[in-house]
C-alpha cells in the first residue's frame, strides 16, 4: 500500500494518525456525553414545566421577536430589557434558506446554533429553553433532526468525502480502526433498541414536526400495542415461509426481535420486548428457526467468500452491511445471553453451530467477539458439558482462529488457554477423558499460526518457571501448592501435548524446515524436571509418574533425548521401595486420577506393588524409545548394573522388601534389557562405516520394526495386557454406576409410594433433614 499510496498521506500515516485516531475517538465519547446530558436537562426540564407554571412563562418572556426591523439593523427595535431577555442569542439578518427539511422565511429571525454545553438558567438558577421548535424553527436534541444528528450527519458526510478523495487512506483505516468510521451505527446506542420500534422510517419523517408530548404519548400507545404481540405458530409459519422463499430482510428483522424477547423469557430485568411467547412449543420453533434460518439469509445477502488461505472477506463498507448491522448486533447479543443461561445439551449443540457461519461478520466488533468467546471457552472447559457441545464449542474457537487477524487470533489462544486452567482443578475418573479431548484439541490451536504461538507459548511457560522458581526460593510450608496441585500439571502435560504434536521429526520433513516451536522444548523439559524433584517423598511419586509420562511424549515425537532413568532410580533407591511393606486391605490406588497418595497407603504392600509396576512400565517406555539405536548397549549399561544391585538389596531375607512380585517384574526388565543390548552388539558388529558418519549411524536398523527387537516385543506384551486390564477396569466402574443409578431410582419410587397424601414433598424433606 506504501507503495501506491500519495506522499502526503504517508507523511500524515507516520507523523499524525495516531493522533488523529485518539482525538477523534475522544470527540466521539463526549459527543455521546453531552448528548446524554442534553437529554436528561429536557426531561427534567419537561417535568419542571409540567409542576410549575411559572418556568413557562419565562420560556414565553424569553422569545425572540418573530419578525425584524424592516431596516437592516435587526436591533433597531429592540430595547435593552428586550435584548437581555432574548436569551443572549443574537439574530442574524433574514435569509431565505433551507436546511434539514426547515424553511425560514423572510421577515423571520434566525438564531445562531449555541454551543452543546451552554445551558442556559433563569434568574432561580433552573436550566430554561429559549423556545419551542413552532417558535423559532431550532429543534430540541430530542427530537428528530436534531443537532447531535446533525453532528452524526456531518461527521459521516466528512467520511464518505474521505473515501472519495483518498480512498487508500480509508481503506487503512477500515482494516484498523473500523469502529471508528462507523461512528453513525456504532455512536448511538439506541440504535439497537430502536429495531423494537414499531413506527416506520417514513412514519417517523412524518412525525417529525409534532411536539414532544404527542410524540411520547405515541410512542407509550405503540409500546403498549407491542405487548401484547403474541408470537404463534401461524406467525412463525409465515416467517418462515418468507425466508425460505424470500430471503426477506423484513421478516429476519421480525424473527431477531422475537428470538431477543426468547431469549430473555421469564427474566424480570425491567425491559420491555416487541413479542411474547408463552407457548413452549411455539418457543422451540421459535428457537430451531432462527439458529438455522437467520445464517444463511444473512449469507445470501452479505455472501463471505474465502481465499485459499483461509481468510474470509466479507463487504463490511457496503450500505447493507451497515444497514444490517444493528440487527446483526442485537441477533448476537441474544445467542452470547442464551449460551449463558440454557442447560439442554441439544440446544447448546445447535447454538453453538449458527455462530459457526456468522464469526465472519463479526470480526468487525472486537469486544462483542471477545465477550461470546469467553462463553464458548466456559463451555468448551466445563467438565459438565457433553462431549459433543464441547467438540462444536471448539469448532468456533478454531474458527476464528483461522479466520482473525493476528491480534484477535492471540486473544483467542490466551482465552482457550486460561479455560484450560480454569477447567483442571480437579481430575477423576469421569472427567480424565474430557481433560483429555481438550488439552488434545487445544494444541491444535497453536499450529495455526507459529509466530503468534511461540510468543504465547514462550509467556505461558515462562510463567510457569516462574511459579516454579517463586515455590524453590519461599521457604514456607505452604509454598509448595503452587506446584503440586492438578492445574500445573495439566499446564505442563497440555505443552508437552503441543510441542509433540507441531515439532514432530516427520511433520517438519514434510514442510522442509523446523518448526518455531522447537525452542520451547528445553524450557519445558527443565521445568518439568524441576518440579518432580520439588519434593522427592513417597507421596508425591503419582505426580512425578505424571511428569515422566509428559516428557516421555516429548521424546518419542521430537526425537529428543531426555535423561529420566535416574528420575526412576531415585524412586526404587527411596525407603519406600526398600523395606518390607505392611499388610493392608486398602484397594489399589488408581495413578491415573491421582498426584498424591493419602498418608494410609505409605509404607504398604499395595502402594509398593503399585509404585512397583509404575516404574517397570516408565522404565521399558523409555527404554523402547532408543530399543534401535546403535548406542543402546552403552546407553543401558549403567541402568542395568543399577537395578542388578538394587535386586540385590532388596533381596536380603534379613534386610530386603520381600516382595517377590516387585522384585519379579524389576529382574524380567534387566533380562530384556541385556537381550536387547546383545541384539545391538550383533547387527552392529556387521556395519561398515564409523562412529563419525552420522547419516550411517541414523540409518542403522532403519528397515527393522521396532516391535521386532526383543525390548519392543516385550513392551507390546505389557500394553496389551494393561489395555485388558484397564477395559475390565472401566466396565466394571459402569456397571456399578448402572445399578447404583437403578437402585437410587428404585428406592426414590418406594418413597413416592409409601409417603402420606396429606403430607407435601416439601415436609418430607424437612423431615429428612431434620433426621
Amino acid at each position: 500500500m506504501a507503495g501506491q499510496s500519495k506522499k502526503a498521506t504517508r507523511k500524515f500515516e507516520k507523523n499524525h494518525l495516531k493522533d488523529t485516531i485518539e482525538r477523534r475517538k475522544e470527540g466521539k465519547k463526549i459527543k455521546q456525553r453531552q448528548q446524554v446530558k442534553a437529554k436528561k436537562k429536557a426531561r427534567v426540564a419537561k417535568e419542571n414545566g409540567a409542576g410549575n407554571p411559572e418556568p413557562e412563562k419565562a420560556i414565553a418572556n424569553s422569545k425572540i421577536p418573530a419578525k425584524a426591523s424592516k431596516s437592516d439593523n435587526p436591533f433597531g427595535d429592540m430595547s435593552v430589557d428586550e435584548f437581555f431577555q432574548g436569551g443572549f442569542e443574537i439574530p442574524e439578518i433574514p435569509i431565505e434558506k433551507t436546511k434539514n427539511n426547515l424553511k425560514i422565511k423572510e421577515g423571520h429571525v434566525k438564531t445562531k446554533k449555541r454551543k452543546r454545553d451552554d445551558v442556559e438558567q433563569d434568574d432561580d438558577g433552573n436550566p430554561s429553553s429559549n423556545s419551542s421548535g413552532e417558535d423559532n424553527g431550532v429543534r430540541s436534541d430530542n427530537e428528530p433532526g436534531s443537532e447531535a444528528e446533525d453532528d452524526f450527519a456531518n461527521h459521516k458526510g466528512e467520511l464518505d468525502a474521505l473515501a472519495e478523495k483518498d480512498p487508500e487512506f480509508y481503506k487503512f483505516l477500515q482494516e484498523n480502526d473500523s469502529e471508528l468510521l462507523e461512528f453513525d451505527e456504532a455512536g448511538n446506542l439506541a440504535e439497537v433498541d430502536a429495531l423494537s420500534g414499531t413506527d416506520d422510517e417514513s412514519t417517523l419523517k412524518r412525525k417529525r414536526k409534532k411536539s414532544k408530548k404527542e410524540v411520547a404519548e405515541l410512542d407509550e400507545g405503540s409500546n403498549e400495542e407491542d405487548d401484547g404481540n403474541e408470537v404463534t405458530m401461524a406467525v412463525l409459519q409465515k416467517w418462515k415461509g418468507a425466508l425460505d422463499d424470500q430471503h426477506s430482510m423484513r421478516a429476519m428483522r421480525q424473527v431477531v426481535l422475537a428470538f431477543r424477547a426468547a431469549a430473555h423469557v421469564n427474566e424480570d430485568d425491567g425491559k420491555t420486548y416487541k413479542y411474547t411467547i408463552s407457548n413452549s412449543n411455539v418457543y422451540h420453533e421459535l428457537l430451531v428457526m432462527t439458529l438455522k434460518h437467520v445464517p444463511a439469509t444473512l449469507n445470501h445477502h452479505l455472501p463471505a467468500k474465502e481465499t485459499g488461505s483461509g481468510k474470509v472477506r466479507v463487504p463490511t463498507d457496503s450500505k447493507k452491511f451497515r444497514t444490517l448491522t444493528p440487527l446483526l448486533k442485537s441477533h448476537i447479543a441474544s445467542v452470547h445471553h442464551l449460551l449463558t443461561i440454557i442447560s439442554d445439551a441439544p440446544t447448546i449443540k445447535l447454538t453453538l453451530s449458527s455462530i459457526l457461519p456468522l464469526l465472519p461478520y463479526l470480526l468487525s466488533f472486537k469486544k462483542l467477539l471477545r465477550n461470546l468467546m469467553k462463553t464458548v471457552v466456559t463451555i468448551w472447559s466445563d467438565s459438565s458439558s457433553t462431549e459433543a457441545a464441547r467438540v462444536n464449542a471448539f469448532l468456533v474457537i478454531r474458527r476464528l482462529a483461522v479466520i482473525s487477524d493476528s491480534g484477535l487470533r492471540e486473544d483467542v489462544l490466551k482465552t482457550a488457554y486460561q479455560g484450560l486452567v480454569k477447567g483442571s482443578r480437579s481430575t477423576t475418573v469421569h472427567t480424565l477423558q474430557g481433560m483429555n479431548l481438550m488439552k488434545n484439541s487445544a494444541a491444535e490451536l497453536w499450529g495455526i499460526d507459529p509466530s503468534i504461538g511461540y510468543t504465547t507459548g514462550f509467556t505461558f511457560i515462562r510463567q510457569l518457571a516462574i511459579h516454579l522458581r517463586g515455590s524453590i526460593t519461599n521457604n514456607s510450608k505452604e509454598s509448595y501448592k503452587t506446584i503440586y496441585n492438578w492445574q500445573y500439571v495439566h499446564a505442563l502435560d497440555f505443552w508437552s501435548r503441543v510441542l509433540s504434536s507441531h515439532c514432530d521429526a516427520l511433520r517438519e520433513a514434510e514442510a522442509g524446515k523446523q518448526s518455531s516451536l522447537r525452542p520451547l522444548i528445553y524450557p519445558t523439559v527443565q521445568i518439568t524436571l524441576g518440579a518432580m524433584r520439588l519434593i522427592p517423598t513417597a507421596q508425591y511419586f503419582p505426580l512425578r509418574f505424571h511428569l515422566i509420562r509428559s516428557l516421555l511424549r516429548i521424546s518419542l515425537a521430537t526425537g529428543t533425548y531426555i535423561p529420566l532413568a535416574p528420575v526412576l532410580l531415585e524412586v526404587l533407591t527411596s525407603n519406600e521401595m526398600k523395606k518390607s511393606p505392611k499388610p493392608s486391605t486398602l484397594k489399589s490406588l488408581d495413578f491415573a486420577t491421582a498426584i498424591r497418595a493419602p498418608k494410609s497407603y505409605l509404607k504398604t504392600r499395595v502402594y509398593q506393588d503399585g509404585v512397583g509396576e509404575q516404574v517397570a512400565e516408565l522404565l521399558s517406555e523409555f527404554f523402547v524409545l532408543w530399543t534401535k539405536s546403535i548406542a543402546f548397549p552403552e546407553l543401558a549399561l549403567p541402568v542395568t548394573v543399577m537395578l542388578k544391585r538394587w535386586l540385590k538389596e532388596v533381596s536380603n531375607k534379613a534386610t530386603g522388601n520381600r516382595n517377590g512380585k516387585v522384585n519379579s517384574t524389576l529382574g524380567l526388565v534387566v533380562q530384556k534389557l541385556e537381550a536387547n543390548g546383545r541384539w545391538i552388539e550383533e547387527r552392529r558388529a556387521k556395519v561398515d562405516f564409523a562412529p563419525n558418519d552420522r547419516a550411517g549411524v541414523e540409518g542403522f536398523l532403519k528397515d527393522v520394526e521396532w516391535e521386532k527387537s526383543p525390548l519392543g516385543a516385550y513392551v507390546v506384551g505389557q500394553r496389551k495386557t494393561r489395555e485388558e486390564k484397564a477395559r475390565v477396569v472401566e466396565e466394571s466402574r459402569r456397571e456399578k454406576e448402572r445399578k447404583r443409578k437403578e437402585e437410587r431410582e428404585g428406592s426414590e419410587e418406594v418413597m413416592g409410594d409409601g409417603v402420606d397424601p396429606v403430607v407435601s414433598d416439601e415436609e418430607v424433606d424437612v423431615d429428612d433433614d431434620d433426621e
